[in-house]
C-alpha cells in the first residue's frame, strides 16, 4: 500500500510539473515552427533572387576617339570599376574598420554585432545601430529587396547568406568597394578617388582612405568638396576605430589626423552633348541591346578625331555668324533666339543651320561630325538621314561619270544652249535654265562640270541614260528614292550630308566604295572585343571614268565655280564640287585630298532662301577650306595620282574618236591624257583624212590638265561659238 501511494505521489507530482511548464513548451514549440516558418519563407524568397545581378553593376560606356584618348561617356553610373588589388590597403582595412570588422569572421550575418547594435539601441532608446554587415550592404545595394523595413531587413539577411555561398569573401569585398555611393554623382571607390583627389584608388593615403570610408553612411552629407569639417570629423572617427582594432598605430591615426587634406576635384570625363555622340549612339543602338548599353561597363572606340571635330564645329559656327552679319541677310539671328521656357527646344529652328561631314579616304572612318550650331538648342542632326536636303549640282560629278563610264570624253563637244521641247527623252517642255541665266555655244564637255551648266548636264546625263544615273545614285546610297526622271541630272532629288560626302569619297579612291562609319572597336567589360568594324569595300563606280571627273574637279577648285578657295587660303592639292538648289535654299561644297573628303551643307531648316545669289561657294566652300587647311596638319595632302595607266592622245570633239588630219584642219582636235581604257580604238569619220600622228604614245606618259594647245583651241571656239 505504502508503494502504490509513493507511486500516485511522484505520478500527482509529474502531472503538476507538466501543468506548470506544458503551456510554455508549446509556446516554445510554437515559436520554433514560426520561428522555422520565417526561416522557410524569406530562405525561399532569397533563392529567387539571381546573383548575377550582385555582379553586374551599370557603369558608363567610355566613349575613345580615334586617338584612343577619352572623348565622352554615355550611360549608366558614373562609376569606374577595379579589381580589389587596385584599391590602396589603407582604403580596405579603414571600410573593414568602420563598416564590418567582423567581416572575415561572420558568414554574412554578424550576430554579435547585432546583438551589440540592439544593445545600444535599447540603451539610447533610438535606432541608431544598423548593424548591417558588408555582405548585407552589398545585397541591399544590388537587388530590389524593398524599403526601410523588417521584412526587408529579414530578406536583406537570407540574401546575405546566399551571397556568401556563392561568392568569396575578396569577390564581395570588390564587389562592395565598386558599387557603393560615394556622393557628386560617384560610385565606387575608384571615381570617388578621381573625383575627390585626382588620383587613382591605389595611391590613397592613410587620410585620404578615412575620409572616404567616412563618407559611405552619408555620402552628400559629409561630402569633403560641400563639407570639409564634417568629413574630416568622420574621416578621424574611422582613424579611432581602425586604432581600436589595431589596423594603425595611434601615432599613424595623429599623423593622419593633422595631414592637411585639400581635396583637388577633378572633372570627369562627362557626356558630350553634341552631333557626333548622337551619331555614335544612333549606330549603337544598330549594334547592341538595350540592355547591353544601359548596362554600360563597355569601350567605345570611334573614328573620332577630336582636332577635326573641333576644328569644323568652330569653322561652320564662325562662317554662319560672317553670313548672318551680311547686309543681305534677312533672317533672325541666332544671337537673338530665345529658347521655349519648358527647355526641349523648337523642332524647327528659326535661324541658320548648317552641317559638316569629314571621312577618311583610306578607311571610311568618320572623322568629324556637326549636324548643327547648338545641340542643347536643337537635338535635331542635320549631316545624317532623314535631314534629307536638295543635293542640287553637287550630284553632278556622278552624271558626268556615268557618262565617261559609256564612251563620253572630257574633251567631247556638248551644247550649252536652252534645252529645246522634245529634246531630252521622257522631259517634255521641260528646259532648266542655267544658274546665271547665259547661255553659251556649243563647248568642251569637261566646261559642263567645271562651271556647272546645267543645259550640259542634263545633254552629259542624256548620253549615259536616266536608268544607268538613276542607279549609280541608288547604288551608292546617295538616295533611297531617286524620283525616275530627267530632273536627277542636275540634282531635283534629296540626300544627306553623310551619305553624299560618302559616295564623293569614292573620287580618290579610284571608283572603289569605302563604307563610312563612326564605331570602330566595342569592348566589353572584361575588355573583349564584341563587335568590330566591318571595313566593307567593294568597287562601285568605273575607275577610268571616276579619274576622267576628278580630273575635272580639282579644275573646279583653280578656274571653276570654287576657284574662290585660292584667295581664301587654301592652296592644297584636291578636287571638289559647289551646289546650290533652286531659289538659293540649299548650299554646299563637298571635296576632297589625298586624305580626308570633307562635306558642307549650309541651309535652314525650313528651306527658303539664304541669301540672293547665295552660291555653295559663296557660303559653304568658306568652311570646307577652314576645316581643310586644319586638318592638313595631321592628314597631309599629296597631289591626286591616277592608279591606271594613262594614254597621251588627240580625239575629235565631235565624234570622240582619234584624230585625225581633218579633224586638225577643221579645229576639233583635242589632246589630253585619258586612261588606257579610255583611248578610243578608231579613227573619227566625220572629218577624214589620215589619222593624226601623235594620236597614241606609249603609256606612262606624266599626266597633265586637259587643255586644248592654243591654236587649236582658238580655231575650236571659232568653229563652233565657245565663249
Amino acid at each position: 500500500m505504502k508503494l502504490f501511494a509513493r507511486l500516485r505521489s511522484r505520478k500527482q507530482k509529474n502531472g503538476n510539473i507538466l501543468f506548470r511548464y506544458g503551456w510554455k513548451i508549446t509556446l516554445l514549440i510554437l515559436l520554433a515552427g514560426a520561428g522555422f516558418a520565417v526561416f522557410l519563407f524569406y530562405g525561399t524568397w532569397a533563392q529567387t533572387f539571381d546573383m548575377k545581378n550582385v555582379g553586374e553593376m551599370p557603369e558608363r560606356n567610355t566613349v575613345y576617339d580615334v586617338d584612343g584618348k577619352i572623348y565622352s561617356r554615355l550611360a549608366g553610373a558614373n562609376r569606374l570599376k577595379v579589381s580589389l588589388s587596385e584599391v590602396s590597403p589603407f582604403f580596405i582595412n579603414a571600410v573593414l574598420a568602420r563598416e564590418d570588422a567582423r567581416f572575415y569572421e561572420h558568414k554574412g550575418i554578424d550576430w554579435r554585432g547585432i546583438l551589440r547594435a540592439a544593445v545600444r539601441d535599447i540603451m539610447s532608446r533610438s535606432a541608431k545601430e544598423g548593424a548591417s554587415s558588408i555582405t548585407q550592404q552589398l545585397a541591399r545595394n544590388s537587388l530590389p529587396l524593398g524599403g526601410r523595413t523588417l521584412s526587408r531587413k529579414v530578406l536583406e539577411a537570407m540574401v546575405a547568406l546566399r551571397i556568401e555561398r556563392q561568392f568569396t569573401k575578396q569577390q564581395i569585398l570588390e564587389l562592395y568597394v565598386n558599387r557603393i555611393y560615394f556622393g557628386t554623382g560617384c560610385y565606387g571607390v575608384e571615381t570617388a578617388s578621381q573625383a575627390y583627389f585626382s588620383k587613382s584608388a591605389s595611391k590613397l593615403d592613410l587620410s585620404e582612405a578615412a575620409i572616404l570610408a567616412g563618407l559611405i553612411r552619408g555620402p552628400n552629407r559629409f561630402s569633403p568638396l560641400k563639407n570639409p569639417k564634417g568629413a574630416a570629423m568622420q574621416g578621424n572617427a574611422v582613424l579611432d576605430r581602425m586604432v581600436a582594432l589595431k589596423k594603425i598605430t595611434p601615432a599613424q591615426a595623429e599623423q593622419a589626423k593633422i595631414a592637411k587634406i585639400n581635396p583637388h576635384p577633378k572633372r570627369l570625363p562627362q557626356i558630350q552633348e553634341n552631333y557626333a555622340m548622337d551619331a555614335v549612339q544612333r549606330d549603337l543602338s544598330q549594334l547592341l541591346t538595350q540592355d547591353q548599353i544601359d548596362n554600360g561597363g563597355m569601350s567605345i572606340y570611334t573614328t573620332l578625331d577630336t582636332g577635326v571635330q573641333n576644328a569644323a564645329q568652330d569653322a561652320l559656327e564662325k562662317q554662319l555668324t560672317k553670313i548672318e552679319h551680311q547686309s543681305n541677310f534677312h533672317h533672325p539671328l541666332k544671337a537673338s533666339y530665345k529658347p521655349p521656357e519648358n527647355g526641349e527646344g523648337d523642332s524647327s529652328m528659326p535661324y541658320l543651320q548648317g552641317a559638316v561631314v569629314v571621312i577618311d579616304n583610306a578607311s571610311g572612318g568618320i572623322r568629324g561630325l556637326v549636324g548643327g550650331r547648338d545641340y542643347a538648342q536643337s537635338k535635331f542632326n542635320r549631316a545624317l538621314s532623314p535631314a534629307n536636303r536638295q543635293v542640287g549640282s553637287a550630284f553632278k560629278p556622278f552624271v558626268y561619270t556615268v557618262a565617261f563610264s559609256h564612251g563620253l570624253l572630257p574633251s567631247s563637244a556638248i551644247s550649252d544652249g536652252p534645252i529645246q521641247p522634245g529634246e531630252i527623252e521622257g522631259a517634255g517642255n521641260w528646259s532648266p535654265a542655267n544658274s546665271d541665266g547665259t547661255y553659251g555655244g556649243t563647248l568642251l564637255c569637261s566646261y559642263g562640270l567645271i562651271h556647272s551648266r546645267n543645259t550640259m548636264s542634263v545633254r552629259v546625263g542624256q548620253f549615259g541614260g536616266l536608268e544607268a544615273v538613276q542607279k549609280v545614285a541608288n547604288d551608292l546610297g546617295i538616295s533611297q528614292n531617286v524620283p525616275h526622271g530627267p530632273a536627277i541630272y542636275i540634282g531635283s532629288f534629296e540626300t544627306d550630308l553623310k551619305d553624299l560626302t560618302a559616295a564623293y569619297s569614292i573620287f580618290p579612291n579610284a571608283g572603289l566604295r569605302k563604307q563610312a562609319y563612326i564605331i570602330e572597336r566595342i569592348d566589353n567589360q572584361q575588355h573583349k572585343p564584341i563587335y568590330r568594324a566591318a571595313h566593307i569595300s567593294a568597287p562601285a563606280l568605273d575607275p577610268g571614268a571616276a579619274w576622267m571627273t576628278s580630273r575635272l574637279m580639282e579644275e573646279v577648285l583653280t578656274q571653276g565655280t570654287a576657284a574662290s578657295a585660292r584667295s581664301l587660303g587654301f592652296k592644297l592639292p584636291a578636287a571638289g564640287k559647289t551646289g546650290t538648289t533652286n531659289d538659293y535654299k540649299d548650299a554646299w561644297f563637298v571635296g576632297y585630298t589625298s586624305t580626308l573628303t570633307c562635306g558642307v551643307w549650309v541651309g535652314f531648316d525650313q528651306p527658303t532662301t539664304i541669301i540672293p545669289h547665295g552660291y555653295g561657294a559663296a557660303l559653304a566652300l568658306p568652311v570646307w577650306v577652314q576645316v581643310m587647311n586644319k586638318a592638313a596638319q595631321h592628314y597631309p595632302a599629296v597631289p591626286l595620282q591616277p592608279t591606271m595607266p594613262l594614254q597621251h592622245t588627240t580625239v575629235c570633239s565631235l565624234s570622240n574618236q582619234l584624230a585625225t588630219t581633218g579633224c586638225m584642219a577643221a579645229g576639233s582636235a583635242y589632246d589630253l591624257d585619258l586612261p588606257a581604257d579610255k583611248v578610243p580604238t578608231a579613227a573619227c569619220q566625220i572629218h577624214g583624212g589620215s589619222q593624226w600622228p601623235f594620236a597614241q604614245q606609249a603609256p606612262g606618259t606624266p599626266e597633265k590638265a586637259a587643255t586644248l594647245p592654243g591654236r587649236f583651241f582658238k580655231s575650236f571656239r571659232r568653229l563652233f561659238g565657245g565663249r
